[in-house]
């Protein structure tokens, strides 16, 4: 064998070996899915580009194995400037020409993030009278997934005006100083305390506790706010956001809460451990929830469709 064939012969072999240390098959799917099972996806929108359009494929085929009842959209499916109006173009370019795979005709619950809001806000949530998938009935809102008598309760937040940078820059992000803070905090707190439901699973788009270079005072608002309030409740399983283009898996002392950061499905960024990292990631990606009566799943997946890490919850 000739020195360019057996260079070529080696190049094979490292080109399956890789792939066989990520790729991901149904059979392999298959044994994640419980009995209420939805995808948790976020800062998506770059019109296609990245990586974008190929998680939101991985997304579909996953879906013809595991039966997804929902997606729960964290927020930025529009970069950068969000929309102008329900017929802005980049409904096509960010969204339904992206998930297109008939196993995402399903409902979408999305928030609003940072991004919508340097848009028209209203036009997120009049969305919905547009697409009959695009369930958003307010900013804030909540809902159940049930399925073989298994209930999770999903709480959506609407995070950005409750951060004092996006309020107090009224050119950059109108809308935010005109919702009120306590109101939202207020119905956070009578949801936890009715909430009956076998998991609970709050979301906002920011972080309450993560690494990232963007400004501590974000992520002390938070803490102040809502940590507060999720504190106040042994019923909280987890926090999940997105916002930072990054995998994150933080426990802190004095809570049972999981602290969650969920990567972008588009383009993402490094990352590295912080107080209570119990793993981070730069991968691209999205998350699988799964669970059933005795556990609650999250699996960070990949642009291959590999978990990379699972934040689990028993009884």
């Amino acid at each position: 064998m000739n020195t360019l064939k057996r260079l070529t012969f080696l190049c094979l072999l490292l080109c399956t070996a890789a792939l066989a240390a990520v790729a991901q098959d149904a059979a392999s799917w298959a044994k994640l899915e419980k009995s209420v099972n939805f995808y948790i996806a976020n800062d998506l929108g770059r019109n296609g580009y990245y990586d974008q359009k190929p998680i939101a494929e991985l997304m579909g085929r996953m879906a013809e194995t595991v039966g997804i009842e929902c997606v729960v959209a964290a927020g930025d499916v529009h970069h950068f400037e969000g929309v102008r109006s329900t017929s802005d173009p980049l409904w096509m370019t960010n969204y339904e020409l992206i998930y297109s795979h008939p196993e995402l005709m399903l409902p979408w619950h999305p928030i609003l993030g940072n991004h919508e809001y340097r848009g028209n806000t209203q036009a997120v949530l009049d969305y919905a009278g547009v697409s009959a998938r695009w369930e958003m009935p307010a900013r804030y809102y909540t809902f159940t997934v049930e399925d073989n008598d298994v209930t999770v309760r999903v709480v959506m937040l609407d995070t950005t005006p409750l951060i004092d940078k996006y309020r107090e820059d009224t050119a950059g992000y109108p809308d935010a100083c005109r919702q009120e803070v306590e109101p939202q905090l207020s119905w956070l707190d009578r949801v936890l305390t009715d909430a009956r439901e076998d998991w609970v699973i709050v979301v906002g788009h920011h972080p309450i506790f993560a690494q990232t270079e963007k400004s501590e005072k974000e992520r002390l608002d938070m803490q102040r706010r809502v940590d507060t309030v999720l504190r106040r409740h042994d019923n909280v399983a987890m926090y999940v956001c997105g916002h930072l283009h990054t995998f994150q898996h933080i426990r802190r002392q004095g809570t049972d809460i999981d602290y969650v950061v969920n990567s972008s499905a588009s383009l993402s960024r490094e990352v590295s451990p912080t107080e209570g990292t119990q793993f981070c990631s730069g991968a691209t990606g999205f998350s699988l929830v799964a669970a059933d009566k005795d556990r609650l799943c999250l699996y960070m997946l990949d642009k291959d469709g590999k978990v990379l890490h699972t934040v689990s919850k028993t009884r």
